[in-house]
């Protein structure tokens, strides 16, 4: 149960526990860095006009680049 729970998906993408809490970690406080902006510029438009997507781009090229790297190619998938 505490194995499923804490290391099944940490071994499917190549990390251990740790390596993934730290770069899970820093996804999302790139995330939240990149939602923060988005919401300023919903107010003042002139602001953070290109944050957000080039977060989202350079997490997206991160993922796939360690992916690849790791030899794990399990694919993207929606949130349910």
């Amino acid at each position: 149960m505490l194995n499923r729970l804490f290391l099944d998906h940490p071994r499917s993408v190549g990390e251990s526990y740790s390596e993934h809490m730290a770069v899970a970690g820093s996804f999302g406080m790139a995330m939240i860095a990149g939602g923060l902006a988005c919401l300023v510029h919903a107010v003042l438009p002139c602001t953070f006009t290109s944050t957000g997507s080039g977060i989202v781009r350079r997490l997206y090229q991160r993922m796939v680049t360690n992916r690849t790297a790791a030899g794990t190619t399990g694919a993207i998938v929606a949130a349910e």
